[in-house]
């Protein structure tokens, strides 16, 4: 019985070389950094992205997986043409570099300006900075503004998105308790109310303000630029005047990847509370005018309040 163990034991000990050498072998080859990074972006738009189905997708797959590259600029570009099936144009891959300096202080605090004939005009740019500077982005809005106005102006022209939640919540004043924004995702819809914004934001309601409400757009105004706008969409007593938006009306994702890279998927669509969707196509304005400004200030100064 001892001399059987023995025997085994050799056996194992001539075969631990093979073996190694094998799985040294096998992890070579699977472990290809670059064929590494594709694999795992695949995967993630393959279980995310909101248009990883069907032949398109499964060709673009299958493309993305049988190719070899020779380096990581290789492999992002591979990626990114992967991602603009998976995701459409609102995806967009960041490297190492530009997830490291990522620079969140550019943007603008918002103003508020009272008219004349007790009008607010009220100028929302993108933001993109902490929760705090969120807070103050929101109250800097919200403290400018009088219990009552004959209309208000909101100005959402170059603003290119970023952070949604203390956008809206400076003018959630002018918007219903109920639903005001809906995401479809692959997954599963979810509704956006007027208190999951101020939750998420870190403040308490106000009292409405029942005035008219215009809005501006033009071709900058994109992606959470684009959600404040759908927030009013099908309310009465709103109109939308400038030009038509960018079409970045969708929901994104990051998704980390290997050595520090991000993959920023579109994992969702808009839905306004009218039922319209909208992802990659740009928001139409009520009135196509060269003077949106000058159109909504004569429009609000017609209407008669609430």
């Amino acid at each position: 019985m001892a001399y059987t163990v023995l025997l085994q034991s050799n056996y194992l000990i001539m075969r631990k070389p093979l073996i190694l050498l094998l799985t040294l072998l096998v992890l070579a080859f699977c472990s290809d950094p670059n064929a590494k990074y594709v694999k795992k972006a695949v995967r993630i738009m393959d279980k995310h992205g909101i248009y990883a189905q069907g032949p398109e997708w499964e060709k673009a797959k299958q493309e993305a997986l049988s190719a070899k590259p020779a380096s990581l600029e290789e492999a992002q570009e591979i990626v990114v043409q992967a991602g603009k099936v998976a995701g459409g144009k609102h995806t967009y891959l960041m490297t190492t570099d530009e997830v490291t300096v990522n620079d969140t202080s550019s943007w603008e605090m918002p103003t508020v300006e009272l008219l004349e004939n007790n009008i607010a005009f009220i100028k929302l740019p993108a933001f993109s900075g902490n929760s705090d500077e969120g807070l103050k982005y929101a109250n800097t809005v919200l403290n400018g503004l009088p219990d009552a106005l004959q209309g208000a102006i909101i100005d959402l022209r170059g603003n290119r998105g970023g952070n949604m939640y203390p956008m809206i919540a400076a003018v959630h004043r002018f918007l219903p308790d109920d639903v005001i924004l809906k995401f479809s995702s692959r997954k599963r819809p979810m509704s956006i109310n007027t208190f999951f914004v101020l939750q998420t934001v870190g403040l308490e309601k106000q009292a409405p303000i029942n005035c008219p409400v215009a809005l501006l757009t033009d071709d900058w105004t994109g992606s959470s630029g684009e959600a404040v706008l759908i927030c009013f969409r099908g309310l009465t007593n709103t109109r939308t005047f400038g030009s038509p938006t960018a079409g970045y009306c969708s929901c994104n994702q990051p998704f980390a990847l290997y050595g520090g890279s991000q993959l920023v998927l579109t994992i969702g669509e808009d839905i306004a509370r009218t039922g319209e969707a909208f992802c990659d196509d740009p928001i139409a304005p009520d009135v196509l005018t060269e003077t949106p400004f000058e159109d909504a200030l004569e429009w609000l100064k017609d209407q008669e309040i609430r």
